[in-house]
């Protein structure tokens, strides 16, 4: 904390799963993070030219705080950190209301929309976060070298079933080749803040994901989260809450602007496509746990907690394909 003109306490702030945060000051005045590895340091460029962008065109963002020295982080044995700007308001974990949902489809609208027709010349390798095909083919890795792994059998058992409704979505719906724009790349509940009273939106947090990818991905993703009110770990209560999408997209459409009809037909599949890209993910992790960290203090054994998301995210796939048409008619205005 010394690297930047920041004083007052420092306290832990609720952990994600892959960067590390503390709030700094009695405010308080300013989030500094432990960026994880996986994050190319010029990832900080990225970030700084995104808020610049964002503050331009009128949109609340957390900024930057340069060092003493002036530079956007600081590197030491552990990595390298960052601090920013701290947005009061509230974060919510999972969606609760068609209001909340209205609020978050018409903030991350608006996002996009300030990010229309922006071309910037990114300094971070692309991380290419959905390149679902990778990870169907990670998993079946995974699956093929599990031998004698105390998860074996189950992560087998789900991997396949995972891996079927992934060529079943290929041999349907499913397309990949679609138009890129710059998007937030992890639209999760948790990474939009809110007002004190959880029912207007502020802004986008967590801002290490941003990149060219398809819309289909980024709502996909945005969906699976938002939609599922019983949370990623508790797979015999997921659903894919209807009312919830309805708002949440109605909001989004009319604060995104013109979209073209490429990126509308492929927006409703994109859900089912992420919930399985995740799934596989975390079946993945279950027995290589390299990647997601788990809580051990209710998970003790490794790769109980990553099986038990990777479980959530496939039985929410098969809710989202069993409503496909119902949300493709709630998005064309045909449905009530």
């Amino acid at each position: 904390m010394a690297d930047w003109h920041l004083d007052g306490p420092i306290r832990p702030a609720d952990d994600g799963l892959i960067n590390r945060t503390f709030m700094v000051g009695p405010g308080p005045d300013a989030v500094l993070q432990w960026v994880n590895p996986i994050f190319d340091p010029a990832i900080q460029q990225d970030i700084h030219a995104l808020t610049e962008r964002l503050n331009q065109q009128g949109l609340a963002t957390p900024r930057m705080l340069p060092t003493r020295a002036g530079d956007l982080f600081s590197t030491d044995t552990s990595g390298f950190w960052r601090a920013m700007t701290f947005i009061p308001g509230s974060t919510a974990h999972r969606l609760d209301s068609a209001v909340q949902a209205r609020a978050a489809g018409e903030l991350l609208g608006r996002f996009h929309c300030a990010l229309t027709d922006w071309q910037p010349d990114l300094k971070a390798p692309k991380r290419d976060i959905h390149n679902t095909l990778g990870h169907m083919d990670h998993l079946r890795n995974a699956l093929e070298s599990c031998d004698d792994h105390p998860l074996e059998v189950p992560a087998r058992k789900l991997g396949r079933s995972i891996l079927d409704r992934w060529q079943a979505w290929l041999d349907g719906p499913g397309r990949l080749d679609l138009p890129e724009r710059v998007c937030h790349g992890d639209p999760k509940i948790s990474n939009l803040r809110f007002d004190a009273t959880g029912s207007v939106g502020i802004c986008m947090v967590d801002l290490d994901t941003i990149g060219f990818q398809s819309l289909a991905a980024e709502m996909g993703d945005a969906w699976r989260s938002w939609c599922n009110p019983a949370g990623e770990e508790d797979p015999e209560r997921c659903d894919f809450n209807l009312d919830l999408f309805r708002a949440s997209a109605g909001a989004w459409l009319q604060a995104i602007g013109p979209i073209t009809e490429e990126e509308r037909h492929s927006l409703v599949p994109g859900i089912e496509r992420i919930c399985l890209e995740l799934a596989a993910r975390f079946c993945t992790d279950a027995t290589e746990n390299s990647y997601f960290r788990e809580d051990r203090s209710r998970f003790p054994i490794a790769g109980d907690h990553n099986l038990l998301k990777a479980r959530c995210q496939f039985a929410l796939a098969v809710k989202a394909e069993e409503q496909r048409s119902i949300c493709e008619s709630i998005f064309n205005g045909e449905a009530p």
